[in-house]
């Protein structure tokens, strides 16, 4: 699984469109793809979860999310593509470590 993200910038979006991707917003990366946006509507955030075959890569993940977003029809450009490998991410687990202070120490007299 793959999760992108796309930066960029909606050129000549009416009022139809607008309305679209006010509807379209949230922060949660879907398949669908969602949007955040500036105030104005001009500026966005694309986020896009895509799904990863045994041999995709970042290309195919980026590819997958640009035609999410062609998807919507809004029209834009696109100003900067971050790709993140969901399987690369390591999350720790909290394990109770002895504190230096808690060691017991046998002294031989």
């Amino acid at each position: 699984m793959f999760r992108v993200t796309i930066r960029g910038k909606f050129t000549g979006l009416d009022d139809a469109g607008r309305a679209a991707v006010l509807a379209a917003g949230g922060t949660a990366y879907t398949e669908a793809g969602t949007f955040t946006h500036d105030s104005s509507v001009t500026a966005f955030t694309f986020r896009c979860e895509v799904p990863a075959g045994p041999d995709d890569g970042e290309d195919e993940a980026g590819l997958g999310a640009m035609a999410a977003l062609e998807a919507h029809g809004h029209p834009h450009e696109i100003l900067k593509l971050a790709v993140t490998d969901m399987g690369d991410i390591k999350i720790r687990t909290k394990g109770r470590r002895a504190s230096p202070m808690s060691r017991s120490v046998t002294v031989a007299t």
